[in-house]
C-alpha cells in the first residue's frame, strides 16, 4: 500500500520514475595490473592522450589520417550515432503534444425524403479547427524512461564510435608495420639469393678445377633455388600486405608514405600502463556496455509504468459553418476537450512478460558489462606480459644474428682453405638466413605488442 500511495503522490506531481536505482556493477577484476617477475614496472604514467603521441613516424600518422577520413567502418559507425541521435530525438517529442491545423469543405447532395417528389437537398460545410489529439500524460514516467533508454543507446552509440576509431588506429598501424617486416623480410630474401648464387658460381668455378665436387655443386643449386622460391614468395606477401592496408585506409596507399624498413629499435612512443586497473573503465568499448546496461535499465522502468493507468487528452478549437462567409463569425466558435482515461485491468500476462523481459535484458547487460572488462584486463595484462621479455628476446636474437653472420664468414673462409666441406657452409647459410628472418620477426612481435597495449588502454581520440 505504501509503494502504491508513492506512485499515486508522484503522478499527481508529474515526476514518477519507475526506474530502479542504477548502481555500477562490480567490475570483478583485480584492483591492480599484475606485478612482479616478468611483468615491467608500473607506474601512474598512462597511455599518451593523443594517438599522435603515440604514433610518431611522419608518414605512419599521414597513413592514419587518411584512414580516419575514408575507412567505410568509420563511417558506418559515425551514420549509426546519426541514427541514435535520431531515434532519441523521435522518443523525447512523445513528451509534447502533437499539434496540427486542419481545414476542410464537405459538400453534400442526398434526395429530400420529406416531401414526395421533392427532388433533393444540397448542402455545403465548412470548418477550420487547431488541436491535438490522443496526447500521452506522462503520468508514470513512461515516456521519459523510453527516451533515457534512447538516449543511452545514443551514448552507446557515440562510444562505439569511439572504440572502432582506436581499433582503426591499431590496426593501420599493425598493418603499416607488418608491411614493413614484410619488406625487409623480402629484402633478406633477396641478398639471400644473391650470395647464395656468387657462392653457387664460385663452387662451379671450383668444381670447373677440379677442387669441388660435383655433390657440392647441387647443394649450392638448392640454396639458391630455395632462396628463389622465398623472394617469388615474399613478393607475393608484401603485395598482400598493401592490399590490406589499402582496405584498412579505404584508399590507395601513396607509396611515399609506405615504411621503408622496420626500425628495430623505436619505431613508436613507449606506452606505459598505470598501476590501477580502473583505467579500463575509461575504455570505450566498456563504456558502450555500461550505456547499454543504463538503457537497459531505463526499459524496466517503462516496462513498470506499463501496469499503470494510460490518460490520453485530445482537444481542439476551431470554426465550423454552412457558409464560408460567416466561418469565422463568433458564433461558428467550437472547441472540444476529450480526455481519456484506460486502465489495465486483464492482458493475457503481457505486461508481467515485458517486465520480465526487460529485467532479462538488463541481467544480459550486466553480464556483458562485466565480461567487457574481464576481457580489457586481459588484453592489458597479456600486453604487459609480452613486453616484459621483449627486448631481452629482442637483443638475444640481434646476438645471434651478428654470431651467425660470423659463423658464415669463417664457414666459408674454411671451404675455400679445404678444412671444411660445404655442408658446414650451407649450415650455416640457413642458421644465418633463419636468424635474420627472426630478427625481423621478433621487431615486428615488439612493435605490435606497443600497439595492442595502446589499444587495450583505450587509446587516444585527437
Amino acid at each position: 500500500m505504501k509503494r502504491l500511495a508513492g506512485v499515486a503522490l508522484c503522478a499527481l506531481l508529474g515526476a514518477c520514475n519507475l526506474d530502479p536505482a542504477y548502481q555500477r556493477p562490480p567490475a570483478s577484476v583485480p584492483p591492480y595490473f599484475v606485478t612482479g617477475q616478468g611483468f615491467p614496472p608500473q607506474s601512474d604514467e598512462v597511455v599518451p592522450a593523443s594517438w599522435r603521441a603515440a604514433f610518431t613516424d611522419p608518414d605512419l600518422q599521414a597513413v592514419i589520417e587518411l584512414a580516419l577520413a575514408q575507412n567505410r567502418d568509420l563511417r558506418v559507425a559515425v551514420a549509426n550515432i546519426q541514427s541514435a541521435q535520431a531515434q532519441t530525438a523521435s522518443q523525447r517529442s512523445a513528451l509534447f503534444p502533437a499539434v496540427n491545423a486542419t481545414g476542410g469543405e464537405l459538400y453534400e447532395q442526398a434526395p429530400n425524403t420529406f416531401v414526395p417528389g421533392g427532388g433533393s437537398i444540397q448542402e455545403r460545410f465548412y470548418s477550420a479547427s487547431v488541436g491535438f489529439s490522443n496526447w500521452e500524460l506522462d503520468l508514470f514516467g513512461r515516456t521519459r524512461s523510453l527516451t533515457r533508454a534512447a538516449y543511452d543507446q545514443f551514448l552507446a552509440a557515440e562510444d562505439n564510435r569511439r572504440a572502432v576509431q582506436v581499433s582503426l588506429v591499431a590496426q593501420v598501424a599493425s598493418q603499416w608495420f607488418t608491411y614493413a617486416a614484410d619488406h625487409d623480410l623480402l629484402a633478406v630474401a633477396q641478398e639471400t639469393l644473391k650470395s647464395q648464387q656468387a657462392s653457387l658460381d664460385l663452387t662451379r668455378a671450383r668444381f670447373n678445377g677440379g677442387v669441388a665436387s660435383e655433390l657440392d655443386v647441387r647443394q649450392a643449386e638448392t640454396t639458391v633455388e630455395q632462396a628463389r622460391s622465398d623472394v617469388a614468395n615474399f613478393t607475393t606477401i608484401l603485395a598482400q600486405a598493401k592490399n590490406a592496408l589499402d582496405l584498412l585506409v579505404g584508399a590507395a596507399v601513396p607509396a611515399e608514405r609506405l615504411p621503408k624498413a622496420l626500425p628495430m629499435q623505436g619505431g613508436m612512443a613507449e606506452v606505459k600502463a598505470g598501476m590501477s586497473s580502473y583505467v579500463l573503465l575509461t575504455r570505450p568499448d566498456v563504456l558502450q556496455a555500461e550505456h547499454q546496461l543504463q538503457s537497459a535499465n531505463a526499459n524496466i522502468g517503462a516496462a513498470r509504468a506499463a501496469f499503470f493507468p494510460t490518460i490520453t487528452l485530445t482537444g481542439q478549437v476551431g470554426q465550423e459553418s454552412t457558409a464560408l462567409q460567416t466561418l469565422f463569425n463568433p458564433a461558428s466558435r467550437t472547441w472540444l476537450f476529450q480526455p481519456n482515461v484506460s486502465v489495465p485491468i486483464f492482458e493475457g500476462g503481457r505486461n508481467v512478460a515485458g517486465l520480465q523481459s526487460a529485467k532479462a535484458e538488463r541481467d544480459i547487460a550486466v553480464a556483458q558489462y562485466q565480461k567487457s572488462i574481464q576481457s580489457a584486463f586481459r588484453d592489458v595484462a597479456d600486453a604487459l606480459a609480452r613486453d616484459a621479455t621483449i627486448g631481452e628476446q629482442l637483443a638475444a636474437q640481434q646476438a645471434l644474428a651478428n654470431s651467425a653472420a660470423q659463423a658464415l664468414s669463417l664457414t666459408n673462409a674454411r671451404y675455400e682453405r679445404g678444412a671444411d666441406p660445404y655442408l658446414n657452409v650451407l649450415v650455416a647459410q640457413r642458421t644465418f638466413y633463419a636468424a635474420q628472418q627472426s630478427l625481423v620477426s621478433t621487431g615486428l612481435t615488439r612493435l605490435t605488442n606497443s600497439v595492442s597495449l595502446y589499444r587495450a588502454l583505450g587509446g587516444g581520440q585527437s
